[in-house]
């Protein structure tokens, strides 16, 4: 299950994303998400789980937790949406 996880602290690594995580089950992949022309976080990330199970109970309990300092929002990531606004099929 992939996990949005948001108002993280900037100095947060995913190392210590995936830590918090991994005391609720095994965590496959974690990526915060950084600004392109500065490297910086921007305060946001995602986590990924491979037992759903465990993934639920991780955002249960650490929704509204304080990870370094921040009280984290953490939820089942939404699927990535099409943002171009076309429609993409061929007309006939």
């Amino acid at each position: 299950m992939n996990i949005y996880v948001g108002n993280l602290h900037f100095d947060l690594n995913e190392d210590e994303l995936k830590k918090a995580f991994e005391e609720y089950g095994e965590v496959s992949a974690v990526k915060i998400i950084t600004d392109k022309v500065s490297g910086r976080s921007r305060g946001f990330g995602f986590v990924e789980m491979v037992n759903d199970d465990e993934a639920r109970e991780a955002i249960e309990n650490l929704n509204g937790t304080d990870i370094k300092g921040r009280k984290v929002n953490v939820n089942q990531a939404r699927e990535k949406e099409n943002n171009s606004g076309r429609n993409n099929r061929y007309r006939s």
